[in-house]
């Protein structure tokens, strides 16, 4: 790596999450791309020049295939330790056009990862964490990696409220006073997880944050199992998942078949606990200021959350509020080396 690169390094905020992985670049730029691979070689071949979609990384001594593959699950308990995640943070990083790059980074852990119910950090995960991405992660096609030479994890929705605080703009920086100082809560809903975090006079009240372990990928999963016992399949690919949840309809022995209703009570379900598990959590939210929803749910499903409380609103580019945060807590927080 030239020292140039070495000697300045690019700092992100790193929200690698279980259904997409986000990044977002000082530059204003923000990436995202799904949280999808599989162990061993893509087995494709791209024909007369077609763009690849498919990218092969190799750490650990394990190979991985990245991109528009049929994925390995990412919901279990070692994801954000695994070279599952090492690899698709690289490819990741090389979509933002950090090859070659030293990188700084600070990303996250669900909230009930990252602290204890008495409020202590859960330290060995969070060092787990942090000496996970800073493994070499190579391109096996001859592309130089994007080495993470600092990581810092904070917990993941705390790292919204950091974006709702601080306030870029023409190239200065400033807290937003009014939002610093009143009762707000955050609720980041996830690809595997919700998460809960209620922040008061700068401190975070314990016995109203945590996490649910449910979010879209629940939704995916069951809209799937529907399919193929509807259909009588042993396996449906992730793209054709994707497009059902999208869409209500769903490809298939060349022909187009409507699955609205499927998708419908998957979601259903799905709106129900989280509401059930919100009002648990917060209550009615009566002495907090403002209840902020954020993440790739905040997204999908915002017509089904829109009027669960008087005092809510949902973060601008919600599924990117956690990576703004992480890098706004780096950049103006965190204690960079230098």
């Amino acid at each position: 790596m030239a020292d140039s690169e070495t000697l300045n390094p690019i700092s992100i905020g790193l929200d690698d999450g279980y259904a997409f992985t986000k990044v977002a670049i000082p530059d204003g730029r923000l990436i995202a791309i799904p949280s999808r691979a599989r162990i061993g070689r893509s087995n494709v071949t791209w024909l007369n020049g077609s763009e690849q979609r498919v990218f092969e990384y190799e750490t650990d001594d394990t190979l991985f295939a990245v991109g528009e593959v049929d994925g390995e699950p990412t919901h279990f308990d070692g994801y954000p330790f695994s070279g599952l995640n090492r690899a698709i943070v690289q490819h990741a990083l090389h979509e933002a056009g950090l090859a070659g790059q030293s990188v700084h980074a600070v990303s996250g852990l669900p909230v009930s990862s990252f602290y204890l119910k008495d409020g202590d950090q859960r330290l060995d995960l969070i060092e787990r964490k942090r000496a996970s991405l800073k493994q070499a992660v190579q391109p096996i096609d001859g592309r130089l990696p994007a080495a993470i030479a600092f990581h810092e994890v904070i917990p993941e929705a705390l790292a919204a409220w950091y974006d709702h605080i601080i306030s870029e703009a023409n190239g200065g920086v400033q807290l937003e006073a009014e939002r610093l100082g009143v009762p707000v809560a955050v609720i980041d809903i996830g690809g595997r997880t919700t998460d809960f975090v209620v922040v008061a006079d700068q401190a975070v009240r314990h016995d109203s944050s945590g996490s649910l372990r449910c979010g879209l990928l629940d939704l995916k999963r069951q809209v799937a199992s529907a399919i193929r016992a509807k259909f009588d399949l042993e396996e449906l690919s992730d793209r054709a998942t994707d497009d059902a949840v999208r869409s209500g309809s769903v490809r298939l022995f060349g022909k187009t078949h409507d699955v609205a209703e499927l998708v419908q009570h998957a979601r259903r379900e799905l709106i129900q606990r989280l509401h059930a598990e919100t009002q648990r959590q917060l209550g009615r939210g009566a002495e907090l200021e403002r209840i902020l929803f954020v993440g790739g749910g905040a997204v999908a499903l915002a017509e089904d959350i829109r009027d669960w409380f008087p005092n809510q609103t949902i973060a601008p580019h919600p599924a990117f509020a956690n990576a703004r945060g992480m890098l706004k807590y780096l950049r103006y927080v965190c204690q960079e080396p230098t």
